[in-house]
């Protein structure tokens, strides 16, 4: 048996997807669904915290792991960045450099319990809200996305991890698969990123 932790924010935690819970929750399906084929058993836990930074992962990540951690090894997935480059009061709420440093030091303890680690890109947002004050007081920019994807993408390399790159594939439909709101995606959204993340977790089962 292994786990599965998926650390992140409100898209972890799949926030207004009132159908299929988010695309952790359709991987935990998924994942049972195969076990009860025959399959290997993966077991899922869905970590993500609505709001918070990378700075909360680098507080919790040990305990999280400590307390779930399987015999036969952990797959670990990092997705952090949407509410750190949020402008907040005038400033980014996490700043490039610190956000480079919370997901390097975060990487390093999970990698005391796992060798499977995946660090997961920042949506896009909708074109109507990019530079609006959202109810939360945060700005968020297009461009700023860009930026910390990059980091995520440097940290990836420096560190021989994969970087799942929902970014590119939301980008062009964007407007399409992000609910309402336009920072969270909608169940269409959810369900692409499911798809996306099935055959990396296929490896396990």
């Amino acid at each position: 048996m292994m786990y599965g932790l998926f650390f992140g924010d409100s898209i972890t935690y799949g926030e207004y997807d009132g159908v299929f819970g988010g695309w952790v929750d359709i991987l935990k399906r998924y994942a049972l669904q195969k076990y009860n084929e025959g399959g290997n058993e993966l077991i899922l836990f869905n970590l993500g915290v609505g709001g918070e930074t990378s700075e909360g992962l680098v507080k919790r990540i040990r305990n999280e792991m400590t307390a779930r951690n399987a015999e036969n090894g952990n797959v670990v997935f990092i997705g952090y960045g949407a509410n750190d480059l949020a402008v907040k009061d005038q400033k980014q709420i996490v700043n490039p450099e610190e956000f480079k440093a919370n997901i390097t030091e975060a990487i390093q303890q999970a990698q005391d319990f796992s060798k499977e680690i995946y660090l997961v890109s920042i949506l896009p947002i909708s074109e109507k809200i990019a530079g609006e004050i959202s109810v939360t007081g945060k700005i968020r920019m297009n461009e700023d996305i860009l930026v910390y994807n990059e980091v995520l993408k440097n940290i990836a390399s420096e560190n021989s991890l994969i970087y799942i790159d929902f970014h590119s594939a939301f980008f062009a439909d964007k407007e399409v698969l992000l609910s309402k709101d336009g920072v969270h995606p909608n169940e269409k959204g959810y369900g692409m990123m499911a798809e996306i993340a099935i055959p990396i977790i296929e490896k396990y089962l």
